[in-house]
């Protein structure tokens, strides 16, 4: 299998609100773009001709939001060989998706379902991820997503559960910055402490979004600016896994490009100071 390059640029998530820009004269300072996989999953058409236009320019990471890796039903055979397709046409700096299950009997929920860290969720999980990473020939990175309830049958933390994962199935993490402090908000644990239980060599990807307040809850809903303590703690997680592929993900209450960018740009200053202190 192809293992992730260790690709250390910037990036933001691709919308089509920003089409225009990414298809224009002007060549956008970005090092890489995330495409949601499942809006190109497509025969052909107008989609794959922008994203083939798009990759002309840029590196593409692919990003899924339907896998359900934590099924107890399986994987969609179809779905993967569609999945398939579309990774060989792009030729990806990897393939992703979310450790949740999105539905039950065919039905997508499309909504990123929580796992009971247990045993038997971890077998389900990993017998999940064998098989997809057969149909796709590479191994696959897993984004932590956020939480909002938590089970009584969990045997282990999330992050024990995801350094399992990789151990057993060799694939890689896409870590969500602000999911974690969402979740530590949520359940009222330690942040820190999820960073310092993963494997550092694993980590590929990492994502900076915005959350909302919600009735006693942090919403992950991407719809704001990255809050200042998302800020720190992605300062936190750079000096504990070092360069990562980096991006601000904006799904709701899009701005103009220009105001990504200029968040983007706060994104590298972490690395810009661990590099000249490493220099000095």
């Amino acid at each position: 299998m192809i293992t992730p390059p260790r690709f250390h640029g910037f990036g933001l998530g691709l919308r089509r609100d920003h089409y225009a820009d990414f298809l224009g004269d002007e060549r956008q300072p970005v090092d890489f773009v995330e495409i949601i996989s499942e809006n190109f999953m497509v025969e052909g058409g107008r989609p794959l001709f922008t994203l083939d236009a798009v990759r002309e320019r840029h590196a593409v990471a692919m990003h899924g939001v339907s896998m359900s890796i934590g099924s107890a039903g399986g994987l969609d055979r179809d779905y993967l060989r569609r999945l398939r397709t579309l990774a060989d046409r792009v030729r990806p700096l990897w393939v992703s998706d979310h450790l949740c299950w999105t539905g039950i009997a065919g039905h997508n929920t499309h909504d990123l379902l929580p796992l009971p860290y247990s045993g038997e969720a971890l077998d389900i999980v990993c017998a999940n991820i064998a098989l997809a990473q057969d149909v796709l020939e590479r191994p696959l990175l897993f984004e932590n997503p956020s939480s909002y309830v938590a089970f009584p049958a969990a045997g282990m933390s999330e992050w024990q559960f995801l350094a399992e994962m990789c151990a057993r199935t060799g694939c890689y993490l896409l870590l969500d910055v602000n999911n974690i402090y969402v979740s530590a908000r949520n359940h009222g644990f330690d942040p820190i402490a999820f960073l310092d239980g993963l494997p550092a060599d694993r980590v590929r990807q990492i994502h900076l979004a915005g959350h909302s307040e919600g009735d006693g809850l942090l919403i992950d809903t991407h719809d704001a600016p990255v809050c200042d303590a998302v800020w720190a703690l992605y300062e936190q997680a750079i000096a504990r896994f070092g360069p990562a592929a980096t991006m601000i993900e904006r799904d709701d209450a899009i701005p103009p490009l220009p105001v990504l960018l200029e968040e983007l740009a706060r994104a590298r200053h972490p690395l810009e100071v661990a590099r000249a202190k490493a220099a000095a």
